[in-house]
């Protein structure tokens, strides 16, 4: 049986998922803590955002379901290292790339959030 909190991340990490699909910087706005870090690791693109500048990126673009792209996307990892933090391993396939995220979770009151998204990504071959 998992715990509540396995629970509250699987169902965090849908709406995570679910807010990059469909660019929607409000469904993103309950998986992100208010002080998000965003770092782009990928060779060659280096980028740091708060989440002022990464939401406007999210309004801005054009959303992979608004161009009906296939959504493949896993949770590989989830490790919760106490009650009040964790870090999630996922990957997904989106706008031509395929992403790896590494975010690290904390609890708040308002229940776990990513605090930092750290990624890298490759373009798709082919």
């Amino acid at each position: 049986m998992k715990s509540a909190d396995k629970l509250e991340v699987e169902a965090l990490m849908e709406r995570y998922f679910d807010g990059l699909y469909h660019s929607d910087s409000e469904v993103l706005r309950t998986v992100f803590h208010p002080k998000l870090a965003y770092i782009n690791a990928s060779e060659g693109n280096h980028e740091f955002m708060d989440i002022e500048a990464y939401m406007t990126r999210i309004d801005n673009r054009e959303p992979p379901a608004k161009r009906c792209e296939n959504r493949s996307e896993s949770v590989d990892r989830v490790k919760l290292i106490s009650r009040q933090m964790g870090l999630v391993e996922a990957r997904m396939t989106m706008m031509g790339r395929d992403y790896q995220d590494l975010l690290t979770l904390i609890h708040t009151d308002a229940g776990w959030q990513v605090l930092t998204k750290v990624f890298a990504y490759q373009e798709k071959e082919g």
